[in-house]
């Protein structure tokens, strides 16, 4: 459902204020809201929209030909997929998917739209290729943390980035958490079950909940 503009997208994406009320009404805009878990943005849905990532965490996964599921990358607010720009650049199809990590509020316009502004409106075009820089840099860190980096310390820190002092509870499998860190699900759960006993955690069937934050940042996190 088309929407009128709203103000506060302005708040989290600067760069939009420069796009003209015509262009505005070519694009259709709609803001949609999605629960943790929930799939966002698909493959057969790159030729259709673009989108803003208004509020919330979202991962980017991509699926090898093995048929394991890995995460690519983290979205939060105010960024927006680089995969979706390069593939909407290049002609090629988009490949992965964006999940919701935490509950968020996504804002899509029209594909041509979306490509349209990145070239013509230079506000728009320098805050997506600075983010595209950025996210290139935070995917050879993940890349590198999956190599280096000990195993129990990236589960904290995931645990740690899907978290906050006010919302400790965290709605993820072990499986989805491997998937993340680049593990087995057999391996994290004994993880799980050593943060477990040191008091940091408790976790039930699809969840985590964060009892020791400072506790586990001292020790693991950053």
């Amino acid at each position: 459902m088309n929407m009128d503009v709203d103000k506060q997208w302005f708040d989290v994406f600067p760069c939009l204020s420069a796009v003209k009320p015509a262009d505005w009404a070519e694009a259709h805009p709609y803001v949609q809201h999605f629960q943790a878990k929930s799939s966002i943005f698909r493959p057969e849905n790159a030729s259709a929209y673009g989108m803003f990532l208004l509020s919330g965490t979202a991962r980017i996964t991509v699926i090898n030909e093995q048929g394991n599921e890995s995460v690519l990358n983290m979205l939060t607010a105010g960024e927006v997929c680089s995969l979706m720009v390069l593939s909407g650049l290049s002609g090629r199809d988009y490949p992965g998917s964006l999940i919701a990590e935490t509950d968020v509020d996504v804002l899509f316009v029209l594909k041509g739209s979306f490509m349209r502004w990145v070239q013509e409106y230079e506000p728009i075009r320098t805050a997506i290729f600075g983010g595209l820089m950025e996210g290139m840099l935070r995917m050879v860190d993940l890349l590198q943390e999956k190599q280096y980096v000990p195993l129990e310390k990236r589960l904290a820190k995931a645990l740690l980035r899907g978290t906050a002092e006010e919302q400790p509870l965290l709605h993820m499998t072990h499986q989805e958490l491997a998937e993340q860190i680049g593990s087995a699900r057999e391996v994290v759960s004994r993880s799980l079950q050593r943060f477990k006993q040191q008091g940091w955690i408790e976790t039930g069937r699809g969840w985590v909940r964060i009892e020791r934050r400072s506790s586990m940042e001292a020790a693991l996190g950053d």
